[in-house]
């Protein structure tokens, strides 16, 4: 599994919006100068965001986004499985789909095995503990 460079800048700019949140709505251009991210970039990313309910957007002068929901309710597998849409290391572990070599596959159980840890480590990790991380507050040190 490889996260793409719009799943971790997802990731950037939710910590982002949520350490910078006073209650207002935060431009974009705003977020692009703090994380180096182009707002050209940006504008690909926060639409995905906003389509899965994740932010809550403004328009006009005093307009940006903001968090929609507080930072425990999100998770980091939420915000990459977004932008990445499957995590799954493996074709076949896609979506359950499977393929026809499944039932004799002898590898397939390492892979699962291998993809309910990414998923656990994932869904463990909260935007929360990604921010407090960011402030150098806590480490994020899951076992599985």
């Amino acid at each position: 599994m490889r996260i793409s460079t719009k799943g971790r800048y997802a990731l950037r700019v939710m910590i982002d919006l949520a350490l910078h949140d006073n209650g207002e709505y935060i431009p974009l251009k705003d977020v692009s100068k703090r994380q180096g991210i182009s707002v050209k970039y940006l504008e690909q990313i926060i639409p995905l965001l906003n389509k899965a309910g994740y932010l809550n957007s403004s328009r006009g002068s005093n307009g940006g986004y903001r968090l929609a929901r507080p930072t425990d309710s999100y998770t980091a597998y939420d915000i990459l499985q977004t932008t990445e849409g499957t995590l799954a290391p493996i074709a076949c572990l896609e979506n359950g789909n499977g393929c026809e070599q499944a039932p004799n596959c002898k590898v397939l159980p390492f892979y699962d095995g291998l993809n309910r840890a990414i998923v656990d480590y994932l869904v463990g990790v909260t935007l929360t503990d990604l921010v407090q991380q960011e402030k150098g507050t806590e480490v994020i040190d899951y076992q599985i």
